[in-house]
């Protein structure tokens, strides 16, 4: 029998299977004597020093740049905040609770007040400290971690939840497949084992089935459709090893348009970047043929930080990325801060609707040094290489005027302190029905325009992107967003204004015929699909491409739109 799960993870994956749930005693809610009260409140300072000892532990085998140590960094910093320690040692005293209760009320609150934030980011931080209080518990009551050092044969892990710290001391050579009952397409689990090349299904209740999977029990987990085979028949098992070497043949053969240049058959080039959030990824895209970098996150650099970056350590950082890229590239996006993506230390104000609260360069304009700060590092990085600035969340000209102005600013600071300076080209995202109504009167200013189809489809279809439920009635590929790309397209075409698109449907390899018949010039993409959107590319011809545009063009209904690009076929 098989059941389905969510996708995070492609491939497939045979292994026993070696269940990991946490087993809590439940909480004990009884008044504690003034006596247990000092008790309880020893065992928690204890298991905060251990368990930070530990995540201490897991950070020393890993490099600081990598998303595992930032993420872990994340945990001994929130069990390090004095604050955090003082609330829950006053919870125990003031309501005589054991430590495990005062932990289940406090990090569940804290959770609760980020998962209102209408961001992928902090819903999964949200999720992350959920999970730090069960290990938190768990040290309260003497257990730190799972010991897997025994492992010997192929493992699916099967998990309620991980953490990174977890996952960084998963034994990677043993585990083939991992699924869990929560998280999802963007969690950092996710990330992670898109990164280690492990298959692995999310929100698969496998707790919940009538007959649980048992330890040591044959799993296959087919990454493909989403299934997990649980001890499946000799027929299957043989059936998906064969699917599994076609998906390894598949795979390598990419790897022979890594070098060949992103031309049609019929001679029209198309430039394909990568998306990075951190320093890490960067050397890895030239791996993949990327011609540079499309779209670096830069807040993600905040959110991984204890304080903000200063201007020489911003300086340095895009320094070493121009360096990775050996002269190719680099399209810098402005701090995205704000509401969908908070930062801890600048104590943002809370809104009541953040997804239309103060991000992206409303909140650069509202704190114009931070804003400055950040220029004058990539106007001297641009010294040392080629970069692309781009404002986020641009919704009319008035907003680029003012960040403009601040660019002025910047350079004028640069030459009183003596420092060098090189030019930029300037650009914005678009990611509004505003911004694209608006685009002529701004195009004479900006030297690119990147289309950011994520969130530009949010606010076209007034739907929470993050919400799983909504997915399938709104998504990225409807006539309304089709529509608006092909408008920004028109609209930069006669200004002679270069068009990216940045969003996750760049990444979707049945999707590009129909982005480049659309008229972008490049695109830029999640490099693990960087190398099947550019055999679809070489293996087509511009004039069908074209043709195919025009067509969905056409199309008004959601499932008409969809039968298209998937029946199309370039092979």
């Amino acid at each position: 029998m098989s059941f389905n799960g969510i996708v995070v993870s492609a491939g497939i994956a045979f292994g026993k299977a070696l269940t990991m749930t946490s087993h809590m005693p439940p909480l004990d809610f009884k008044l504690l004597s003034n006596e247990q009260i000092s008790q309880q409140q020893q065992q928690l300072t204890h298991a905060i020093e251990l368990l930070i000892h530990h995540l201490q532990h897991c950070q020393r085998h890993l490099c600081q740049e990598c998303e595992n140590f930032q993420l872990i960094d994340a945990d001994i910093m929130l069990l390090e905040d004095e604050e955090l320690q003082q609330e829950l040692l006053q919870h125990i005293k003031q309501f005589k609770v054991c430590a495990a209760v005062a932990i289940d009320r406090i990090f569940n609150q804290q959770a609760a007040e980020l998962a209102e934030f209408d961001d992928p980011y902090l819903a999964n931080r949200s999720n992350d400290i959920l999970c730090l209080a069960k290990r938190l518990t768990s040290a309260i009551h003497g257990h730190l971690q799972w010991d897997l050092s025994a492992l010997t044969e192929d493992t699916i892990l099967l998990a309620d939840d991980l953490t990174p710290a977890e996952f960084a001391i998963l034994p990677l050579k043993h585990i083939t497949g991992i699924v869990l009952e929560t998280g999802g397409l963007t969690s950092h689990t996710a990330i992670l084992a898109r990164a280690a090349g492990i298959p692995a299904l999310l929100n698969y209740q496998f707790s919940q089935r009538p007959v649980k999977i048992k330890d040591g029990e044959q799993l296959v987990l087919d990454g493909m459709s989403g299934e997990l085979h649980i001890a499946p028949t000799i027929t299957v098992f043989e059936q998906l090893q064969q699917k599994q070497q076609q998906e390894r043949q598949r795979r390598q053969a990419l790897t022979a348009y890594k070098d060949k240049p992103s031309i049609t058959l019929d001679g029209h080039a198309i430039s394909l970047l990568a998306n990075v959030g951190n320093l890490s990824e960067i050397p890895h895209v030239t791996d993949v043929g990327a011609q540079g970098i499309g779209l670096f996150r830069t807040e993600f650099l905040l959110m991984n930080a204890k304080a903000l970056p200063d201007e020489q350590q911003q300086y340095k950082l895009y320094c070493d990325a121009l360096h990775s890229l050996q002269g190719q590239v680099l399209s810098i996006r402005t701090f995205d801060i704000g509401a969908d993506k908070e930062i801890p230390y600048l104590h943002q104000t809370q809104e009541d609707n953040p997804a239309l609260g103060i991000r992206g360069i409303r909140y650069s304009l509202a704190h114009p040094d931070t804003f400055i700060t950040q220029v004058k590092a990539v106007l001297r990085a641009a010294n040392h290489g080629q970069i692309r600035l781009m404002f986020p969340m641009v919704s009319q000209i008035e907003e680029l005027e003012g960040a403009l102005a601040l660019i002025e600013q910047a350079k004028a600071q640069l030459i009183e302190q003596e420092k060098g300076f090189g030019e930029l080209s300037l650009g914005i995202v678009v990611e509004t029905p505003a911004a694209v109504l608006n685009l002529p009167s701004m195009l004479p200013l900006l030297d690119f325009v990147s289309i950011g189809t994520n969130d530009l489809t949010q606010y076209t279809l007034a739907a929470d992107r993050t919400n799983p439920h909504l997915a399938k009635q709104y998504p990225a590929l409807s006539p309304a967003v089709i529509q608006l790309i092909s408008m920004v397209i028109k609209f930069c075409k006669p200004a002679n204004v270069k068009v990216s698109l940045c969003g996750e449907l760049g990444s979707d390899p049945q999707v590009l015929p129909l982005l480049v018949g659309l008229g972008l010039d490049e695109i830029s993409i999640n490099p693990t699909n960087l190398l099947e959107v550019k055999a679809i590319l070489i293996k087509g011809r511009y004039q069908d491409f074209v043709k195919h545009a025009q067509t969905v063009s056409a199309l008004t209904r959601i499932d008409d739109i969809r039968t298209a690009i998937n029946t199309i076929n370039y092979n």
